[in-house]
């Protein structure tokens, strides 16, 4: 064999595990219930918090905070987190929770929000202004 064969052997050898490893930390977004069934699995959970159900006392402990998590299909799982409470996090959207179901209780890691969007309170106003574009165009 000549040397440029194996070089591009070897090279192709290296991109095929470069692959590979690249496909194990590809993750996907589950459900309560898919991560329920994968226990100490690490997923990713896109939920909302529940209203009126966050438990975090700064003065007590700063770094422990728990609260009801629910997805899209309405089930929820209690959410503990054990770090430094995220700013705002009760006017997020949506946030996306990565971490492990451990028992009967989802154990976060790390906490992404996803903030509201900045116009939709204002849609009225904007319609308005719309509005009062069209007259002035119409006149």
């Amino acid at each position: 064999m000549k040397k440029i064969h194996i070089i591009l052997l070897v090279l192709i050898a290296i991109s095929i595990a470069v692959l590979i490893s690249f496909m194990g930390d590809i993750t996907t977004y589950d459900t309560v219930t898919s991560a329920k069934e994968k226990p100490g699995k690490f997923v990713h959970l896109i939920a909302k918090m529940e209203k009126n159900s966050m438990n975090y006392d700064p003065i007590k402990n700063p770094n422990y905070l728990s609260f009801t998590a629910v997805d899209s299909l309405g089930n929820s799982i209690k959410v503990i987190y054990n770090n430094t409470k995220p700013a705002d996090i009760e006017k997020s959207e949506r946030i996306v929770l990565k971490g492990r179901v451990e028992g009967d209780h989802f154990e976060c890691q790390d906490i992404l929000l996803k903030c509201p969007s900045k116009y939709k309170d204002d849609m009225n106003a904007a319609k308005k202004e719309l509005g009062t574009a069209a007259n002035y165009k119409s006149k």
